[in-house]
């Protein structure tokens, strides 16, 4: 790479499509090396297909569960298939070395009926983690089969992420909040909650390399929280129009890929430092002009004045009115890639450059409703509600700032 020239970034290129599905798939995974997939569909069917000559995918196993399903595990070295039920049973298979085949081999049930919401095989410790809508997070030892232990959420579990080298566990909830629990072979501690989302986590992505944790929302909003780095940092992205979907972290060019529901991708440029959106200040009054807002009728009565509404300025987190507050701009390093109010004297100090977008946005072209990146073969996938499932190479491309610039304006 040229000195001064811009880090690559992702671009998918759609490779190839398999529509052959009779319901919406809720998850998919690829084979080793992107030689197929296994794909598990809301009717309970399991197919797993295979890529021969031409890039096109064949049907190479089709089952049928007894029940709808809801999750998925894969293990590619030991070829170990968890599948989570509606039932609140987790149904381990053994896949053939070919992929052709696929056996029973143990059920797991410990949730109570009820739909399970997220399986986690960890091959390291051979620990087979659950959640369910018995709001219980399991784990089961995958060997014996054995369950080891249960803590009980405060809410609905959707995220579940796992840090071998901590035996730390992240626990996503539909009230938005992220748990830290330190998992031992009996037992479980409580290490920290954080709170920082208005809608319920719908996708969870850890990277153990710079001990980041991503959560997306149906709020619409990403947030980066910096594990590793011991200093609480929360960063804010905001470049999603409907619920976040999925997440995931191609760590050797340092790229988050989110999606959402109206089929949105975006590739977050993380090589980029960015800011912490401020604490949102409180005041009586506008802290520009000094005119009371509404519920300050003292202010009001002494002054004669009608009182104002009031705004926060995204930038410096003052109590502003509509005035003072007049101005709008993206702030992409502060991870706003929309425009947002902001107050005037902010606006003037944004300079042009601080404006351009730091993502790419692209059209997947159907309503995501999940997504999987394998980062060995640089390959993406996204299943939609037309029931079909796009696979994408993830193409590292140099891009300057106006050219991005250019890529967000068009795509809005």
């Amino acid at each position: 790479m040229a000195d001064g020239a811009p880090p690559p970034v992702l671009e998918p290129c759609l490779l190839n499509e398999i529509r052959d599905f009779h319901d919406v798939v809720i998850t998919a995974v690829f084979l080793p090396k992107g030689d197929g997939l296994i794909s598990l569909s809301e009717d309970g069917t399991i197919q797993v297909w295979l890529k021969r000559i031409g890039d096109q995918y064949w049907p190479s196993i089709h089952h049928t569960m007894q029940t709808s399903c809801s999750c998925m595990a894969f293990s590619p070295e030991t070829r170990r298939l968890f599948v989570g039920t509606a039932a609140g049973n987790i149904c381990e298979f053994s896949l053939s070395e070919d992929y052709n085949k696929m056996t029973p081999a143990l059920t797991y049930s410990d949730h109570q009926g009820t739909r399970m919401m997220v399986v986690l095989f960890v091959l390291e410790v051979e620990w087979l983690l659950s959640t369910g809508q018995d709001k219980n997070l399991t784990w089961h030892c995958s060997e014996s089969g054995q369950l080891l232990g249960t803590y009980n959420t405060t809410a609905c579990v959707s995220g579940l992420q796992f840090d071998v080298e901590t035996r730390h566990a992240f626990v996503g909830d539909q009230s938005g909040q992220v748990t830290i629990l330190k998992l031992e072979q009996d037992r479980c501690s409580l290490v920290t909650t954080f709170k920082g989302h208005t809608g319920n986590i719908t996708a969870l992505c850890w990277d153990p390399i710079h001990r980041m944790l991503f959560s997306g929302s149906s709020d619409q909003s990403i947030i980066m929280w910096d594990i590793g780095g011991r200093t609480g940092t929360a960063i804010e992205l905001q470049g999603h129009k409907d619920k976040v979907q999925g997440l995931c972290y191609a760590s050797p060019t340092h790229h988050l890929i989110s999606c959402s529901s109206d089929g949105r991708i975006v590739i977050w440029d993380m090589n980029v430092t960015r800011e912490e959106t401020p604490e949102w200040l409180d005041s009586d009054s506008c802290q520009k002009c000094e005119k009371p807002f509404f519920w300050n009728f003292k202010q009001m009565w002494d002054r004669r004045r009608i009182g104002l509404r009031q705004h926060h300025c995204r930038k410096c987190g003052e109590a502003v009115c509509a005035k003072c507050s007049s101005k709008s701009s993206p702030i992409p390093l502060m991870g706003f890639e929309f425009p947002v109010r902001v107050c005037n004297t902010c606006h003037e100090s944004i300079p042009e450059k601080d404006r351009a977008s730091t993502t790419t946005f692209h059209n997947s072209e159907h309503n995501i409703v999940y997504m999987h990146y394998e980062p060995t073969v640089g390959t993406l996938l996204t299943s939609g509600t037309d029931k079909v499932i796009k696979i994408w190479e993830m193409n590292p491309v140099l891009k300057f700032p106006e050219d991005k610039q250019l890529e967000r304006h068009s795509d809005n």
